[in-house]
């Protein structure tokens, strides 16, 4: 069994209210084993036989779309590859100190050159950026609400659907202290 993380975009914001429970029994009844949630922003955790991650996207968005009534893109992580994004150091230690909120921005596919070249030019004096494989980093020195930068900048920009988490919440999501917060 493979130990998957989903990052579910459009859970509980703009007017799509979901309970945890309620997400939680819709990954059960795909047959998905160890379903935890975390938080109400549509991150689960599960364990499933298949190896086939954009199959288990694909499907996940069938059936959230017809159960819920509306798009939930899909990102999924397997639990090696969000341990390496919960270590990586995409920033360096000033930065760091200086930072209100380090953030992680889930993609389906890496970005080409031109795309992180794109990336890289959203830097202002409150916004750094870094890329590695699918993840695009975003270092903010203020409230993100005022940030210049969102996630759909991000997808308007480089016509990409994403859903960004928070640092601190997949960090957590990695700890074996963690809780089911359904």
């Amino acid at each position: 069994m493979t130990k998957y993380f989903a990052f579910l975009r459009a859970i509980n914001v703009g007017g799509h209210t979901v309970k945890m429970s309620a997400l939680k029994q819709i990954f059960e009844s795909l047959g998905f084993t160890n379903v935890e949630t975390y938080i109400a922003s549509g991150n689960v955790t599960f364990a499933s036989s298949s190896s086939s991650t954009k199959k288990l996207e694909k499907t996940l968005e069938d059936v959230l779309k017809r159960v819920l009534r509306f798009e939930t893109i899909t990102f999924l992580r397997t639990e090696p590859e969000l341990e390496q994004i919960a270590r990586f150091q995409p920033f360096a230690e000033s930065s760091l100190k200086t930072a209100i909120s380090v953030n992680v921005a889930f993609l389906k596919e890496p970005l080409n050159p031109a795309e992180i070249q794109t990336v890289m030019t959203w830097g202002t004096p409150t916004d750094e950026f870094n890329v590695a494989g699918r993840e695009v980093f975003w270092l903010v020195r203020t409230l993100q609400h005022e940030s210049s930068f969102s996630n759909s900048v991000l997808e308007k920009t480089l016509k990409r659907k994403s859903t960004i988490r928070g640092m601190d919440t997949v960090r957590k999501m990695v700890s074996q202290d963690r809780t089911d917060h359904a």
